[in-house]
């Protein structure tokens, strides 16, 4: 398995975050210390954004709304901010570094080892590095009740700013007690895992997550496409090559969202931005969506 891991992916660009995080300046040890690290977390699960070394990077801060994020954090009182599909917790780490408060974070993911990866990758522990982190399937009702988003709106008499602090984060075992208590979530390369049905699912399962109060948000990037429909992938973070893949296009995404949360409700918005990775065959380039949806 180490022969498909190989370190011309690793990108000297990305390291002034990760030494920040780690202590480590000497950039042939930091080199070394991620490489070890990605071999084990590459075992766990071999994702290709893992052998990318797309687990240290911090993309998170790319997307336009990521201002608005921090800007919520800021002004928003007990403001949550939730990052579903959370791997090893290299965004939520970018958005404390920047000044999210750390204890008003959840992240969660499938597979429970990544979080526990990430602390060494990162040189952390949960004392050093304080998020809730909520391991589960976010398909399964046991974890996340499914609720209507439109109905949640409609029954909070107040929806402003401020009924996120009534969530006791270090008691969470599941995402339930979260419903329409979060300011902002964060999903990225988590939509395109999915055919077009269950990415509906996900996306009913998590809007029932989000806050009533006007500006609260959800954000991230997926792969997508000019007309939504079947694609053979070809390198795309989290999925085997050669996979048959749906893809949204921005005007059947705007519309799933229309149709979760109400017309007139939120303001969706959606670009296709051209992606070259660098397993990917030269010339060849796959078509991101970075989207937000936000209450209005």
């Amino acid at each position: 398995m180490d022969a498909e891991l190989n370190e011309k992916f690793y990108d000297d660009a990305e390291t002034e975050f990760v030494s920040e995080l780690t202590g480590i300046r000497d950039p042939v040890e930091l080199k070394k210390h991620v490489l070890q690290v990605q071999r084990e977390i590459y075992a766990i699960h071999p994702y290709p954004c893992i052998r990318v070394c797309g687990f240290v990077e911090s993309r998170i801060s790319r997307f336009p709304a990521y201002q608005n994020l921090l800007q919520l954090g800021r002004e928003r009182t007990g403001a949550l901010f939730l990052d579903i599909g959370c791997g090893v917790g290299n965004d939520a780490r970018r958005a404390v570094l920047d000044g999210f408060p750390a204890n008003q974070i959840v992240a969660s993911d499938l597979h429970p080892e990544f979080w526990d990866m990430g602390h060494k990758v990162f040189k952390s522990t949960p004392e050093s590095f304080p998020v809730k982190f909520v391991p589960g399937d976010v398909f399964s009702d046991a974890f996340l009740a499914r609720g209507d988003p439109a109905a949640t709106l409609e029954a909070t008499n107040t929806p402003a700013a401020g009924s996120e602090r009534s969530v006791d984060l270090s008691a969470l075992t599941s995402l339930t007690p979260l419903r329409g208590k979060l300011s902002v979530i964060y999903a990225s390369s988590l939509f395109h895992l999915f055919d077009e049905e269950q990415q509906s699912e996900l996306a009913h399962r998590i809007a029932s997550l989000l806050s009533p109060a006007p500006g609260s948000f959800i954000f991230g990037a997926h792969v997508g496409k000019l007309e939504k429909g079947l694609f053979v992938d070809h390198a795309t973070p989290n999925v085997p090559v050669g996979t048959l893949m749906f893809c949204h296009s921005p005007e059947s995404w705007e519309a799933l969202w229309e149709d979760i949360f109400g017309e007139g409700k939120v303001e969706t918005k959606a670009v296709l931005v051209e992606v070259q990775r660098p397993d990917m065959p030269e010339g060849t380039t796959s078509q991101f969506m970075v989207w937000s949806v936000k209450r209005l």
